[in-house]
């Protein structure tokens, strides 16, 4: 997974950096088909947002928070992403083909 990090009025430090990228390492262990990351780290006075897309196989997640810490904001994006990545990964498994293969069987029978 490559992680892009830009800061819009702030300067993204090598321990605002590590810290987002342990927290998307849970996004990685979930699904691993995350092919790149794009984050956005933006301060307007008293109001410190957070914006990630995520790019995996066939399609894009956006995902943003918003709260008066950086570090609070990161880890309410962690968790949006982490909601909407696991609903992409049930969205590709198909839970009903098991069900016509048993009725093909059963009729077959």
């Amino acid at each position: 997974m490559q992680l892009n990090v830009t800061g819009h009025h702030i300067e993204v430090t090598p321990a605002l950096r590590g810290y987002l990228e342990k927290k998307l390492e849970r996004i990685e262990r979930h699904f691993d088909q995350v092919i790149d990351v794009h984050c956005v780290l933006t301060v307007q006075k008293l109001r410190q947002k957070v914006e990630a897309t995520l790019h995996v196989s066939g399609n894009s997640i956006h995902a943003d928070s918003i709260e008066e810490n950086m570090y609070a904001a990161i880890d309410l994006l962690a968790d949006k992403l982490d909601r909407c990545i696991k609903k992409h990964k049930e969205k590709l498994t198909d839970h009903h083909a098991l069900e016509g293969r048993a009725e093909v069987r059963a009729l077959s029978a």
